[in-house]
């Protein structure tokens, strides 16, 4: 297993080891030890989701509260998706900077996004599963959303925007520099401050 920090800090890209034969293929797609090394701290898993996405679908940009925000573990387990991890935290030095990876089912990378990241992706083909692991139970008066096609943040798909597939609520999200505006961005400083107590670094 390699893991890459992205462009974005608190970020990483994991390619598993795939072990193929005639049989098929295995993989460990997720290791906790192995994460826990570069990112500090444990992931705590609470919750698992997945979702089933047609071409062309995009979810996102989403993002929660910090504290305790919600911590993901991102990959695909069928199709492929491109992901999007957008640094929103007001004060960073990255602050509207995104990154992307490729999540599919040939390379079977995941993304790790650290909490106060917002995270996007969309689907490249059709019945694209994607499954995440994240560090707190959905809570959606602490759940918030950025328009994902906001000019400001300017995520590149790789698909004609008359191909592209938005829910009413991220339609309706305000873009970045309106959401920073109204306070409902996460902020860096508190944001490096969670993340050094779940390293056990302040009291």
């Amino acid at each position: 297993m390699q893991i890459r920090e992205l462009a974005i800090p608190d970020s990483y890209e994991i390619t598993p080891k795939q072990f193929g034969d005639d049989r098929g293929v295995f993989l460990e797609w997720y290791r906790f030890d192995r994460l826990q090394e570069v990112v500090g701290h444990p992931l705590d898993l609470r919750q698992a989701n997945t979702s089933r996405s047609a071409r062309g679908v995009v979810r996102g940009i989403h993002f929660a509260d910090v504290p305790i925000g919600q911590a993901k573990y991102v990959t695909a387990m069928h199709g492929a998706v491109l992901d999007f991890i957008v640094d929103i935290r007001v004060g960073s030095p990255t602050f509207g900077a995104w990154d992307s990876v490729l999540l599919d089912d040939v390379d079977r990378r995941a993304v790790y996004i650290a909490e106060g990241l917002g995270h996007a992706f969309v689907a490249l083909s059709d019945d694209a599963i994607v499954s995440y692991l994240v560090s707190d139970t959905f809570n959606p008066e602490r759940e918030h959303g950025v328009n994902p096609t906001d000019t400001d943040v300017a995520l590149e798909f790789p698909l004609p925007p008359e191909q592209l597939l938005l829910s009413p609520k991220d339609t309706e999200a305000p873009g970045l520099h309106e959401a920073a505006a109204s306070g409902l961005l996460p902020n860096w400083d508190d944001c490096q401050d969670f993340y050094r107590k779940l390293e056990g670094k302040v009291d």
